[in-house]
């Protein structure tokens, strides 16, 4: 069944985890409030990742924790209302873009699935590609497919590492509109971001990680863009 939860928040205390000797997240304390559309800027290593990662559900924290919602679920207790866009695209590229989806909504129990299903796939483009095997798609093709098995559950939390990656500028554009109607119909959005001015601007808050740990907010009143822009080290 689609849950019904519309929006949802997370609250990370002292959060920290750890790779061996690495560190990838030390101490964060972090409140992203319902509805809120949030970009994620940093180097590379600075822990955008791992903290979307742990959103999800996908690892545990070394200490500390992360709640989802206003109460006390964790990641892994609240994933039926979570989407997630990684990095990579984790399709099945032996199935076409619409058996991936009918194999997700069977995973998920999503109540009139068919007609979900053809209309996201109509949504994201891929209407016409909708029998061909996925490993015959672009690297664009595969991540408007990710993007759609994101949103097939309704989600009400939506979590994506480089959102914008392998799309053209088209493409971008399309995103770009997709996520600020989200935005705009009251979903959480938690983004990773590497340039993209498009999807920078959807964002109504930006954070900037540094070493695992928030080094800038424009919560506190900095412009997006200043925190959003990293310099070169």
């Amino acid at each position: 069944m689609t849950p019904a939860v519309s929006s949802l928040g997370l609250r990370c205390r002292n959060l920290e985890k750890r790779f061996g000797n690495f560190v990838a997240l030390r101490r964060l304390n972090l409140e992203v409030h319902p509805g809120e559309a949030v970009a994620l800027a940093g180097h590379n290593g600075s822990g955008k990742t791992t903290l979307l990662r742990l959103a999800a559900g996908l690892t545990r924290p070394t200490a500390g924790a992360l709640h989802i919602g206003p109460g006390e679920s964790t990641a892994a207790e609240s994933r039926a209302h979570i989407g997630f866009v990684a990095h990579q695209t984790m399709l099945y590229d032996e199935l076409s873009a619409e058996e991936n989806l009918f194999l997700f909504a069977n995973l998920q129990s999503i109540t009139g699935a068919a007609e979900r299903v053809s209309a996201l796939l109509a949504e994201v483009g891929l209407a016409e590609r909708r029998t061909s095997l996925v490993r015959t798609f672009s690297r664009g093709m595969r991540q408007r497919l990710t993007i759609a098995r994101a949103l097939l559950h309704g989600p009400a939390l939506l979590l994506f590492d480089e959102p914008g990656t392998g799309l053209d500028a088209p493409g971008i554009i399309w995103l770009a509109a997709t996520l600020a109607r989200l935005r705009d119909t009251g979903c959480t959005i938690l983004m990773s971001l590497h340039g993209q001015a498009e999807l920078a601007a959807v964002a109504t808050r930006a954070i900037r990680l540094q070493a695992g740990a928030v080094a800038a907010d424009s919560f506190t009143g900095e412009p997006i863009e200043s925190v959003l822009r990293v310099t070169e080290t």
